[in-house]
């Protein structure tokens, strides 16, 4: 007898959960008052900062559009004797490598790269993170993340097995269950602006 149900498609169902919680987010960003989003996630807590040693270079993102705030991040963990690093790339063909960003207080000195994302110039110094802070669309309880849809940095953090991973997202961006493949690898923790969840 014939399965007359469609073949299971993980890529349209990444896809349809994508546009979901891009939408949910942007209304989350767009309720909450101006003033209030300078406040937000303006530093790690006490528990996040025991994952992060002393002295690590930490990759961060330069947050586009709605997602989670990481600059207050950047910032705090400069002030606290952390080197901290952006990804980058050269075109969009190149894999995603990270840059110094030397002075988190000056965003002028960042660049649209190839993905439209502010990066540091080409000549920043190339950096290898200890921890890395990623941008995600959603994610479970349990540390899995589902992020935009390029494999950047799902590919980086295979490559660098030893670094740890944290998320950083809006409190609607939970998901009950997302869609886990083989080569996926479970958040050390996800930041939001009301908890912690660890891995």
């Amino acid at each position: 007898m014939v399965d007359p149900s469609p073949p299971f498609d993980l890529a349209a169902e990444k896809a349809a959960l994508r546009r979901n919680y891009r939408q949910a987010r942007v209304a989350h960003v767009e309720a909450l008052p101006q003033n209030l989003r300078a406040l937000i996630l303006n530093r790690p807590p006490a528990p996040v900062l025991e994952l992060i040693p002393e002295g690590a270079t930490v990759g961060l993102y330069h947050p586009a559009g709605s997602e989670a705030p990481s600059i207050g991040w950047a910032r705090w963990l400069s002030e606290n004797g952390h080197r901290i690093a952006l990804p980058f790339f050269a075109t969009r063909d190149s894999a995603m490598g990270f840059r110094l960003w030397d002075n988190p207080w000056d965003e002028a000195s960042l660049e649209p790269g190839p993905w439209r994302a502010l990066q540091p110039a080409e000549d920043a110094e190339p950096a290898k993170p200890d921890v890395v802070v990623v941008p995600l669309v959603a994610f479970t309880a349990r540390g899995h993340r589902l992020g935009q849809g390029g494999g950047h940095y799902d590919r980086w953090l295979a490559a660098h097995p030893g670094v740890t991973a944290i998320g950083l997202a809006w409190d609607c961006q939970l998901a009950e269950k997302l869609p886990v493949e083989p080569h996926d690898r479970p958040l050390a923790a996800v930041v939001t602006p009301t908890r912690i969840y660890n891995g």
